[in-house]
C-alpha cells in the first residue's frame, strides 16, 4: 500500500509502497483510513524544525495522526468493535504501568508514544492502533469530518485548561486549525472572544463563516489596540496557538493582573521572560498539550451536532498520492485543515476545494 514516510532526518518526506499492517494482535484494531488531516506537528516532523530530532530512532516511519475509517480487522479480546465500525482514535498511546497512568491521566504519561511520530500513523491506506483509544462515530457525522475529532479535543483541552468561563474576555493568537477550534469553543462556552492572526486574511475570512465575529490582523493593526477596540479592557484570558514564543511575550503584555495565559503552542524559541515583573502581576502560565479522554468525547460530541459549521476548517482535500504537494500548501498558511483521502473518494467526503 501508499505510505507518506519520513525516512531520514532532514526535511521532507516521500511516497513510498509498504506492507499493509499484519492481522491485528490482542486488544489492536487495523482501520481502513478514509481521512487523515494535516496536523502542525505533521508540518514540523516534514520540515524537521527544533524539537523533532526524537523521531530519528523511530525512522523509516508513516506519518499522520488526525484520521477517522473503517474498522478492517479486530484483534482478540477486542469486543467494543468490529468490522465495519466508523471510527476516530487518540494517538497517543500511555505506558499503562507510570504512576500517571495508574491514577487515570494517561495524558501525564511521560513515556507515552504518539501515532504517526513514534509509530506507523495514518497516512497510509491502513493503519494499526489499540481498541481501547478508538471511539466510535456517531452515524450523523462525515467520516472526512470525524478526522477533525483529534484537532478540536486539542483545542477542547486547552479551553479547559484556561477555565474559560461565561462572560470572560479571551485573546486567541493564532487562526491556524488549532486556534480556530479554541476560538469556536471559547465562543460556546459563553466567553466573549478576539482571535488574532498576522498577514491570516484567508484563515481569519473561515474564523468568520464559523461564526467568530471579533478577529484581527497584526498587519493591520497592533495587538493592544485591537484589544481596546475589541473589549475596552484587558483580557482575562490568553490562550497561544501561534507556535512563535515572541507571542507568548506579547500575550502577557496585554493580560490582566491575575488573568491566565495558556499557551498551547510548540516552539522551537525560548521565551525571555522578566520574573520580578511576572511575579507582580499575579499572572499565570499554563501549558496544554495532547487531550484527554474526556475532551476527546466533548470534540466528537461537539463534530456529530456541528457537523455542518466546522467542516468550513475543511479547505482543501487531495489524494494520498498528492501528499507532497498537499504539505506544500499546508505550510502556505492559505489553508487552513489539508485533508489526505488515502481511499477513494465517497459520496460522504464532500468536493470541497
Amino acid at each position: 500500500m501508499l505510505a507518506l514516510r519520513k525516512t531520514t532526518p532532514a526535511f521532507g518526506a516521500g511516497l513510498v509502497e509498504v506492507d499493509a499492517p499484519q492481522p491485528p494482535g490482542p486488544g489492536w484494531l487495523t482501520v481502513d483510513v478514509a481521512a487523515a488531516g494535516i496536523c502542525g506537528s505533521d508540518i514540523h516532523a516534514y520540515e524537521w524544525t527544533t524539537g523533532y530530532g526524537f523521531m530519528a530512532a523511530f525512522m523509516p516511519l508513516t506519518l499522520g495522526h488526525e484520521f477517522a475509517g473503517t474498522v478492517r480487522a479486530v484483534g482478540a479480546d477486542v469486543t467494543a468493535f468490529r468490522a465495519g465500525d466508523r471510527v476516530t482514535c487518540w494517538p497517543t498511546l500511555a505506558c499503562g504501568a507510570c504512576s500517571a497512568c495508574r491514577a487515570g491521566r494517561p495524558h501525564d504519561c511521560q513515556d507515552r508514544v504518539v501515532i504517526g511520530l513514534h509509530v506507523d500513523g495514518a497516512f497510509a491506506g491502513q493503519v494499526a492502533v489499540p481498541a481501547a483509544n478508538c471511539r466510535p462515530i456517531p452515524d450523523r457525522l462525515p467520516l472526512d469530518v470525524a478526522a477533525l475529532s483529534e484537532p478540536l479535543a486539542v483545542a477542547v483541552n486547552a479551553v479547559d485548561v484556561a477555565e474559560v468561563g461565561e462572560g470572560d474576555r479571551v485573546v486567541v493568537l493564532g487562526p491556524g486549525p488549532i486556534g480556530l477550534f479554541i476560538a469556536w469553543v471559547a465562543l460556546g462556552r459563553g466567553a466573549n472572544v478576539l482571535l488574532v492572526g498576522l498577514d491570516d486574511a484567508a484563515r481569519l475570512a473561515t474564523a468568520r463563516e464559523i461564526g467568530i465575529r471579533a478577529t484581527a490582523d497584526l498587519v493591520n493593526e497592533p495587538l493592544a489596540e485591537a484589544v481596546r477596540r475589541s473589549f475596552g479592557a484587558e483580557p482575562d484570558r490568553v490562550i497561544e496557538a501561534t507556535g512563535a514564543a515572541r507571542s507568548v511575550a506579547d500575550g502577557l503584555e496585554i493580560l490582566r493582573s491575575g488573568g491566565v495565559l495558556v499557551t498551547a503552542g510548540i516552539h522551537s524559541g525560548s521565551l525571555d521572560l522578566d520574573l520580578t515583573r511576572f511575579v507582580r502581576s499575579k499572572k499565570q502560565i499554563r501549558a496544554a498539550h495532547d487531550t484527554t479522554a474526556r475532551a476527546l468525547d466533548t470534540a466528537i460530541r461537539l463534530l456529530a451536532e456541528h457537523a455542518d459549521i466546522l467542516a468550513a476548517l475543511i479547505t482543501h482535500r487531495r489524494p494520498l498520492d498528492a501528499a507532497v504537494d498537499a504539505f506544500d500548501l499546508a505550510r502556505s498558511r492559505q489553508a487552513v485543515k489539508v485533508l489526505l483521502h488515502p481511499q477513494p473518494a465517497t459520496a460522504e467526503a464532500g468536493t470541497r476545494r
